[in-house]
């Protein structure tokens, strides 16, 4: 079995929301599998040193622009919230408590769950009562997810995936890291097909 991609993404990331929807039929093409990592930004963006991009002012407009203009160029619903960015350490470690103590296909559901109530509907996945809602319309029983990411393991849990993350060189989201090769962004999808492909080798370029 080929080594499958790892995908590092955050609930609050538009285009982690974007990848999420192609990352599974590029990985299917080329006989791959995915690992989903929920890991939080602002953990990679300290360490890293940086700021989210809609941070600086003269980056806002054009990013808030960006974001819906890519989500059309992939075909995906997108929505801006209207409060964004958000805390997603919750979400997260339920994917941890899903991916561990249930199963991974689990922990994706929920995943795509999260992604696209808050990119498409405006669900504020900080907000416990929204939050909730959104366990229950995805079947998984809200008292013990409640429990979960309320428990020092599970906090614990995502703290771990954060500093591997950064350990391995993550900085931003979507990250994807195949066959040892790092590639940041929803916009590295071709050079991906291409890794993928055998078409393309970038290990050797240096700049």
């Amino acid at each position: 079995m080929r080594p499958p991609i790892d995908f590092y993404f955050d609930f609050s990331s538009p285009y982690s929301y974007i990848a999420s929807e192609w990352v599974q039929a590029v990985a299917a093409r080329h006989g791959r599998a995915v690992q989903w990592r929920a890991i939080l930004l602002g953990a990679t963006f300290q360490a890293a040193e940086l700021k989210p991009p809609v941070a600086y002012p003269l980056k806002r407009e054009y990013c808030l622009r960006d974001f819906a203009r890519s989500a059309r160029f992939a075909g995906v619903p997108f929505e801006m919230p209207s409060k964004f960015p958000i805390p997603t350490q919750n979400a997260a470690r339920i994917f941890w408590w899903l991916h561990d103590g249930t199963s991974p296909e689990s922990a994706v559901a929920w995943a795509h769950a999260g992604l696209r109530a808050y990119f498409t509907r405006g669900v504020d996945l900080s907000e416990p009562a929204q939050l909730r809602s959104l366990l229950v319309e995805s079947g998984v029983d809200p008292a013990a997810a409640d429990a979960a990411y309320t428990h020092p393991l599970w906090k614990e849990r995502l703290k771990r995936e954060n500093d591997l993350a950064i350990a391995n060189g993550v900085f931003g989201a979507p990250f994807f890291i195949v066959d040892g090769e790092p590639f940041w962004g929803n916009d590295r999808r071709a050079q991906l097909e291409a890794w993928l492909s055998g078409q393309a080798d970038y290990s050797h370029t240096v700049m």
